[in-house]
């Protein structure tokens, strides 16, 4: 499997991403690719030819061993990784989006034209939807295939030695697995990473609500801190009851004013 092309998948959204997503993206590449591709695959690499069941019964270690093993664990792994890179990739397919979008536009209104978006580097409108829902969904995969693991195999033990009475062995027969407490090993150690990567996603995923939560709470902070302020008197232009002119006179004045600019006088 070519693991450079996801890095470079998600390296692409590494600008877009908060100092949470960046432990995020470091701890998918180092505690997790790269284990599972130096290492894993490894110990991983001669599971069933070293299954060996104290019975020379043919099939019997077959059958054993899809009992007890049913799905690999690099598999796995493997489908794991591939589908929590995932949303980063329509994330970047996103930002494709929007600078096509923007080339389109400055090539039909011209190069000075202003920009679509007000800040096209940073996370704002559908851009900033699709990276939450992006959070949301690799915490998901991570959760599930956390629970597909402890159904499969109960508390991520890996025993060293299993009973197996399906057909068609002939007694209840004892198999030995290869390597068991390393795998054990890696099998906590895939556990916990993924853990982390879960608890990193679900916080960037508060820290981004809380963030715009406080963004659209700040103007009507600010409008009202100005309301408050405001003084109490009255304008300039607003005269009070006692100033104003009474009708009589103000009829009066408009007549001498009209006889002045007659010519004439009072």
């Amino acid at each position: 499997m070519n693991w450079a092309f996801l890095q470079g998948i998600l390296s692409g959204v590494n600008k877009y991403s908060t100092a949470l997503g960046r432990i995020w993206l470091s701890v998918v590449f180092i505690f997790r690719v790269l284990v599972y591709v130096v290492a894993a695959e490894e110990v991983w690499d001669d599971e069933q030819k070293h299954f060996v069941c104290n019975t020379r019964q043919p099939g019997c270690p077959n059958v054993c061993y899809d009992e007890f093993f049913p799905v690999s664990h690099v598999r796995l792994w493997a489908l794991q990784l591939i589908l929590v890179t995932c949303p980063s990739l329509l994330v970047v397919m996103h930002v494709a989006y929007r600078q096509e979008r923007e080339r389109k536009y400055r090539l039909k209104h011209g190069p000075n034209a202003r920009s679509l978006y007000d800040n096209p580097n940073k996370k704002r409108g559908g851009l900033w939807w699709t990276y939450l829902l992006s959070l949301v969904f690799k915490a998901a995969v991570d959760a599930g295939f956390l629970y597909v693991f402890h159904c499969l195999y109960r508390d991520y033990d890996m025993p060293r030695v299993v009973s197996c009475s399906e057909e068609p062995c002939p007694h209840t027969v004892d198999c030995y697995i290869s390597r068991p407490t390393e795998k054990k090993v890696f099998t906590y150690f895939m556990v916990a990473t993924a853990v982390i990567c879960i608890l990193l996603n679900l916080s960037e995923v508060t820290y981004l609500v809380g963030k715009r939560c406080l963004e659209s709470l700040s103007p009507r902070r600010e409008r009202s801190r100005h309301q408050a302020h405001l003084p109490e008197t009255c304008p300039p232009y607003a005269l009070s009851q006692e100033e104003q002119p009474q009708d009589g006179d103000s009829d009066l004045m408009k007549a001498r004013m009209t006889m002045v600019d007659a010519g004439g006088y009072p």
